[in-house]
């Protein structure tokens, strides 16, 4: 395989008098044929550009007021600030880098903004659509994020979650997969996981499949943090797992081949697909906030994504300032302000999904993966305050602003591309599940689960209170101005009789008896003593804790410090701590 390509897209080209023109500091420009935004920031001779547009959720940049030095741009959709002058976000702090465009001097004393391209990879080795027979391809929706794909003579599953939890105890499946989900999964020819996420990683479900097939062929993208990474501590028995470069063809037979694509946002977990039948394109974006940095095929045969939103533990696991009654200045009372938060940001979410497909122009799509509950009593207030989307809802928009076809995916339900090409109003293009199939799951087993969580609250480590600082070295966190207040809880977020409640100061990483005396931002958080005892026990990402729904946090002053939450959600080392050596030295 030949390296691809680079080439140099002209975004802007801005005439010796506009150049002129350009003041020192912030420039908002733009493009009038396109209707494209820009930043230039100019200091001396120094030049800098960028598109107007957040790393986070694609918002705008406007003027910061508070900005004094004159550097840095405001998001309007989430007040995300980025210094243009080092194109570094300063909010949240330590975080992203803003992707820079090439500022180049034509011989006219033109400026002009260039963006390098490697080309769009999936147009390697381009091939024409050919015909499909009726039943020659075939999608099955399972569950959340999982179809059953039948390709010629091919079958192939993406994101197998079709039993137990995920994020330790935080979400259940919404939907009853189909009963013989387990024989299908056997069948396979090839399974795709996205992502390390327990939702897309399922190792419940991937336990049950390894004891019938341990062979069975399972491609990942090629990410910084490995998805299988936890595999031998997880104690299921794969053998066959492929880790395979991003945007490269993966030929699977003469009709059949698939290529991973990385996100622009976390190239370090997520990734998304694209599979090819005779010419015919199936785009699925999975989880991603900006797929391939936002180059994706225009007029694929079926896209997916997700829809729902939800998947994060801000606002309603926050409390303190704004986010409780007691103290919150507003006449607005907290509970309500978490609900018009997550009611705005589920309709900036929404609008997105919509624009996003219509400007790709899919012939059929289909929101998936956004199919869970917080089915367990004991978190009741998330499953009631943490809205979703619903498909329907995005389905009626897609089809306002465009001739785009729709599916929302029932479990067990089959679409027949060969047919909905052909044409779309064939009653046999999508065939529902027969009458009276069970959709909604209405009971969920959750005593083997919470068992395996319980058995780590009485392990042997923590009769000994040194593991605290065995841990957080082990973590590899530290020279960060932060101290943590860490508290174990019952299932109420009350403290846990004979818990730990601990100090961690992460600038020296010490365990102070009291908060320092210098100026330090601080953080709250009680967690669940199951879930993170469990989780500090295995070496597990905080995903379990904070995507999970199992903390309570507060911050003093409210910001997020997206250095320690990357650290602890992404970048824990691969292997668990020592415990075993730690013991041995306690004893």
């Amino acid at each position: 395989m030949g390296s691809i390509e680079q080439t140099a897209e002209l975004l802007l080209c801005l005439s010796p008098a506009e150049v002129t023109n350009l003041k020192e500091g912030i420039n908002f420009v733009r493009n009038k044929s396109t209707g494209k935004d820009y930043i230039l920031y100019k200091s001396k001779s120094l030049l800098r550009a960028c598109k107007n547009m957040c790393k986070h959720q694609g918002g705008l940049f406007i003027k910061d007021i508070e900005d004094l030095d004159g550097r840095s741009v405001r998001c309007t959709k989430h007040n995300w600030k980025l210094d243009v002058s080092t194109m570094k976000y300063i909010n949240p702090p330590g975080s992203f880098c803003q992707d820079e465009l090439v500022v180049e001097e034509s011989e006219e004393n033109e400026l002009l903004l260039l963006e390098l391209n490697p080309p769009n990879p999936w147009d390697s080795e381009p091939r024409s659509p050919e015909d499909l027979a009726f039943g020659e391809v075939q999608i099955t929706y399972l569950t959340h994020a999982c179809m059953d794909l039948k390709l010629g003579d091919k079958r192939m599953v993406f994101d197998p979650w079709l039993t137990g939890p995920a994020f330790a105890r935080g979400w259940w499946l919404l939907h009853e997969p189909p009963s013989d989900w387990l024989e299908r999964l056997c069948q396979a020819d090839l399974i795709y996981i996205s992502h390390m996420h327990s939702d897309h990683l399922s190792y419940p479900t991937l336990k049950k499949l390894a004891g019938r097939r341990p062979d069975i062929p399972i491609y990942v993208g090629k990410t910084e943090r490995p998805v299988f990474w936890n595999l031998n501590q997880s104690g299921v028995q794969l053998t066959n797992i492929n880790v395979v470069p991003f945007g490269i063809w993966q030929q699977v037979d003469k009709n059949l081949r698939f290529m991973i694509l990385m996100d622009g946002i976390h190239p370090e977990m997520d990734t998304c697909i694209i599979v090819e039948y005779k010419g015919h394109k199936i785009l699925n974006t999975v989880d991603c906030t900006r797929p391939n940095g936002g180059r994706l095929p225009m007029k694929v045969d079926l896209m997916m994504s997700d829809f729902a939103g939800g998947a994060s533990g801000f606002p309603m696991t926050f409390s303190g300032g704004k986010f409780t009654e007691e103290t919150n200045p507003n006449p607005v009372i907290p509970e309500e302000w978490k609900a018009q938060f997550i009611k705005t940001e589920r309709k900036k979410l929404l609008n997105y999904k919509a624009r996003l497909v219509k400007d790709l122009q899919p012939r059929i799509y289909c929101p998936f993966a956004g199919y869970f509950v917080e089915s367990h009593p004991s978190d009741k207030y998330i499953k009631e305050t943490n809205i979703k989307n619903d498909p329907d809802e995005l389905n009626n928009l897609i089809k306002k602003n465009s001739d785009v076809l729709t599916w929302t995916p029932r479990p067990g339900a089959t679409l027949d591309l060969g047919r909905m090409l052909k044409d779309p109003t064939d009653s046999k293009g999508i065939i529902e599940p027969p009458e009276g199939t069970k959709i909604y799951k209405d009971s969920w087993d959750f005593g083997p689960y919470l068992k395996i969580l319980n058995a780590a609250v009485g392990d042997e480590i923590f009769r000994h209170s040194s593991w605290i600082k065995e841990y957080f070295t082990w973590a590899g966190f530290k020279d960060y101005n932060l101290v943590v207040r860490m508290i174990e809880t019952d299932e109420d977020f009350s403290p846990f009789p004979g818990g730990y409640d601990y100090l961690v100061d992460f600038l020296d990483l010490s365990f102070p008896k009291e908060r320092p005396s210098r100026e330090h931002p601080y953080e709250e958080i009680r967690s669940r003593v199951d879930v993170i005892r469990h989780v500090v026990k295995n070496g597990l990402l905080w995903d379990d804790l904070y995507i999970g729904f199992q903390t309570r946090l507060q911050r003093d002053p409210d910001i997020y410090h997206h250095l320690f939450w990357n650290h602890f959600q992404i970048k824990l080392p691969l292997t668990p701590p020592d415990w075993k050596s730690f013991l041995m030295y306690c004893g």
